[in-house]
């Protein structure tokens, strides 16, 4: 009976999600679908790494019109910001649509939440982003890793930021850096870029670890690393190579220091929070119901006050005896 039932729900929904939850729909904006194409998953371990799960390409035709859109989501909204980084095409100019975006004079390279977007021929609005953002299928928006805003501005080289979440990507764009060195086994991730200076450029490396203890403890490895440059600013190792030259380095490490950051999330707040917010809740009640009765009594009062103030002491209401004691 269960069976028949999932049979039936999921018969009556076809008319409403995409065929084999399709990432791209058949119409995009007055652009009829005309081909569908899934993106094979690359050899390369680092696509594994970063979590890739689904990609499709899809041709959209219309009115002289030619779209080519390409979509590749991944684990998390970090795996897509790595991806994005590592293949922005070249020559591509930063936009304004959105942060994480790149252009050229016919087609947008995004990141948008978990997936990663690619349009040439005709570039959507952001009208246009929002409507697609609306049907995309297993959508994750948790919010990007701060550590790409460690990076100086400066003299940093185009195109040169990659982002490292494990092992294989760290073989990748540093393998100067060991994993063991990096241990992987504390969730580190690190942003990776390079700085042009007149003596060549230098790389820059920036790991984050979960605590200031665990960063100081790793700091004696990084340091055994030749030609490794090394500081630490609070749970942050900040690493240079091929600094040739030393003032421009220096200059350089200078201009990386951790920002200490609150954030508060009432769902998944401790305990001693939750019992010092009921605490100020509950205080805030009295002292409002104190205030109300201050108030009440004032004004009862003062009204007595004046009534009888009026009327003169003579023309209060005399007081009721009961002479108990004659009885």
């Amino acid at each position: 009976m269960l069976r028949r039932l999932t049979f039936l729900a999921a018969a009556g929904l076809v008319g409403f999600l995409p065929a084999a939850a399709a990432i791209w729909p058949e119409e995009f904006y007055g652009l009829k679908r005309v081909a569908l194409e899934t993106v094979k998953p690359d050899p390369d371990p680092v696509w594994q790494e970063y979590g890739f799960e689904q990609g499709e390409i899809a041709d959209y035709r219309g009115e002289g019109v030619r779209l080519r859109a390409t979509a590749w989501r991944f684990a998390d909204s970090t795996s897509a910001l790595a991806f994005y980084q590592w293949q922005r095409p070249q020559g591509y100019r930063r936009a304004e649509i959105v942060p994480l975006s790149v252009e050229s004079p016919t087609a947008l390279f995004l990141a948008h939440g978990n997936y990663v977007f690619h349009f040439e021929g005709r570039k959507p609005t952001i009208e246009e982003l929002a409507g697609l953002y609306l049907v995309l299928p297993m959508v994750e928006t948790s919010a990007l890793p701060t550590l790409p805003s460690y990076l100086p501005e400066g003299d940093r080289v185009e195109r040169s930021e990659r982002f490292v979440i494990g092992p294989e990507s760290l073989r990748k764009f540093e393998p100067r850096i060991p994993a063991s060195v990096a241990a992987f086994q504390y969730s580190p991730e690190a942003q990776l870029a390079k700085y042009k200076t007149d003596l060549g450029n230098i790389s820059l490396a920036v790991f984050s670890y979960p605590t200031p203890q665990i960063a100081r403890e790793r700091l004696e490895q990084f340091r055994t690393l030749p030609g490794a440059i090394v500081k630490r600013s609070g749970p942050l190792l900040v690493v240079l190579f091929d600094a040739a030259d030393a003032e421009a380095a220096q200059q350089l490490l200078a201009k990386v220091n951790y920002r200490a950051t609150i954030v508060w999330d009432e769902a998944t707040g401790s305990e001693a929070a939750k019992l010092a917010d009921l605490l100020l809740t509950v205080g805030a009640l009295v002292g409002l119901l104190l205030l109300t009765a201050l108030a009440v009594g004032f004004v009862i009062g003062g009204g007595r006050f004046l009534y009888f103030g009026r009327k003169g002491a003579e023309k209060r209401d005399p007081m009721i005896l009961l002479h108990l004691e004659d009885r």
